[in-house]
């Protein structure tokens, strides 16, 4: 007999006044917890459910009560709640769970958006975010829980545009984002890892348990910083003026389908493990599975991860940095990145914040920077697409800088490397040809090495293609970042910096009669790559 079983049994056998009297105090302290409706499970959804986070990841396997979590706080703890899928059409399970609990289809209202009015002052709207643009439907809409169902199909500036409207004028009103969700499936989730790194990653140096408080300030740039406390607090420029900012807090609670007893000992179970892959690993990896990639994804995801395997953090040794791929900054948000390049090793990459670049002389500014970063005499690939790498290439050129303007939408005569592939423009042909330095299937294997870095894996994987009678037709990049929510800046300089600049394969000789004469008559050698002046810097140092 079960625990519940011999419970009922005991209950029962108890005399009827005293079984009344048990029954009218649980419901009275049902009622006084906001439990009346609806109680978590013992466990991870108990757990999650009594968080103190400000904001809450939890998930990690399908059946683990990810979306009945969310509409009981909501029922339970919440006065104006956000209940939010990727796709509209995918709201109809909420809503339908949301009546569930109320017992009745009183106050649902299904005129977009719809509502469900569960008290005078007590509700949640249900909605959608299909494009990036969306969320901004709630913009100025107050909520004290806002829940993303299945987070990670979701952008994060979706959600971080969202969280921004967290909020409630009674100051006891408790305010709090959960975020139920599966691991991502494609790299376009990636960021909900960085989100809640102290638990998802296992590279985070100071790994957090279990349902572990955490605390986050976001500095001017977006970005998180990971803080001591609570009262760790931070001054932040805003709009131009610094102010203090207060910590907000985090934790992540895992859950499993075994969690879950409605499910448990069922055969939902069997049914998962049945699924065919990769969805199986990635839904049962709890976070570590590789991304499945798309039909017709330019780089597969598994070629990067393992370029980024045989990154070291110094470059081989001799090898002189050979290329700065340059994606240019318009200011604002958009950052300039540079990466550099030794033959096929990367530098990890630099990041100048669009807001730091003065744009009455950005070609001054970004130029010095440039050139502060360069080494050997390394060409310099700037992106002149978007018209802001335009002033920067003008100086370094005026300065008599090697620098190549790369312009992604002019017609190219590359060829793949079987000759056989034709492309509709240089950006295909760019990112063909880093697809093939990274196939690990090639003679003597790849020789290209990334650093550590989740943003590129999703920058380099997201380009799709399709073949036409002009040749292979690569996704353009506006129809890429519009996807994304945001550029995809990291990947575009690695890219550039690989498709122009001498490479092992037509240098080689060179690097080896420099490192002789290096050696032998202890004198500067001539210039690789370049008919203009001698090399300056040593190629053994490290590029920071």
């Amino acid at each position: 007999m079960g625990a519940i079983e011999e419970l009922m049994t005991r209950l029962g056998a108890l005399p009827k006044a005293e079984f009344e009297k048990i029954y009218a105090e649980t419901n009275a302290a049902r009622k006084v917890m906001g439990l009346d409706r609806w109680i978590p499970t013992v466990g991870p959804q108990a757990d999650a459910f009594n968080s103190q986070a400000d904001v809450l990841g939890f998930g990690g396997e399908p059946g683990g009560g990810k979306t009945e979590l969310g509409l009981g706080a909501a029922f339970s703890q919440h006065k104006r709640t956000l209940m939010l899928r990727r796709q509209y059409t995918d709201l109809s399970g909420l809503i339908d769970a949301a009546i569930r609990i109320n017992g009745s289809r009183d106050g649902f209202n299904g005129s977009p958006p719809p509502r469900l009015t569960i008290a005078q002052d007590q509700f949640i709207d249900f909605a959608g975010c299909a494009r990036v643009g969306d969320e901004r439907h709630w913009m100025g809409k107050a909520h004290d829980l806002i829940v993303p169902d299945e987070t990670t199909e979701f952008l994060e500036v979706q959600i971080r545009f969202l969280m921004g409207w967290l909020r409630h004028e009674d100051p006891k009103q408790r305010c709090r984002v959960i975020m139920p969700t599966n691991p991502p499936l494609t790299a376009e989730g990636a960021w909900f890892l960085g989100m809640f790194a102290p638990w998802l990653d296992d590279r985070y140096p100071y790994p957090a348990k279990h349902g572990e408080l955490r605390w986050v300030v976001t500095d001017q740039y977006g970005k998180d910083v990971w803080v001591d406390g609570p009262n760790d607090s931070r001054v932040v420029e805003i709009a131009g003026q610094k102010k203090l900012v207060q910590p907000t807090s985090r934790s992540f609670i895992f859950s499993s389908v075994s969690d879950n007893p409605f499910y448990a000992a069922g055969s939902y179970r069997a049914k998962l493990d049945a699924m065919v892959e990769p969805h199986r690993s990635i839904l049962l990896g709890k976070f570590k599975t590789t991304f499945k990639d798309q039909p017709n994804q330019v780089i597969p995801t598994a070629w990067i991860k393992e370029a980024q395997e045989r990154w070291e953090p110094d470059p081989p040794v001799g090898v002189p940095m050979c290329a700065i791929g340059v994606d240019a900054s318009g200011g604002g948000e958009d950052p300039m990145i540079l990466a550099a390049r030794h033959d096929g090793w990367y530098a990890e990459l630099v990041e100048i914040e669009g807001r730091d670049i003065p744009m009455n002389r950005s070609g001054a500014h970004c130029g010095g920077i440039i050139v502060g970063y360069r080494r050997d005499n390394a060409t310099v690939v700037i992106d002149l697409g978007g018209g802001y790498g335009g002033p920067t290439y003008e100086h370094l050129k005026a300065n008599e800088i090697e620098v190549i303007g790369y312009k992604g939408a002019e017609k190219s005569r590359k060829r793949s490397v079987c000759g056989k592939l034709h492309f509709t423009n240089k950006r295909g042909a760019a990112l063909w040809t880093f697809r093939e330095a990274l196939d690990p299937g090639q003679p003597g294997g790849s020789p290209i090495a990334l650093p550590d870095d989740p943003v590129l894996v999703a920058d380099l994987t997201a380009p799709t293609f399709e073949p036409t009678a002009n040749g292979i037709k690569v996704e353009t990049k506006e129809d890429v970042c519009a996807r994304l929510g945001r550029s995809t800046d990291r990947g575009d300089a690695v890219m550039m910096a690989w498709f122009e600049g001498p490479k092992e394969s037509s240098s080689a000789m060179e690097w080896m009669d420099m490192r002789m004469l290096k050696r032998g008559m202890r004198r500067l050698p001539v210039v690789i790559g370049s008919s203009r002046a001698p090399m300056t810097a040593n190629p053994h140092r490290r590029f920071h």
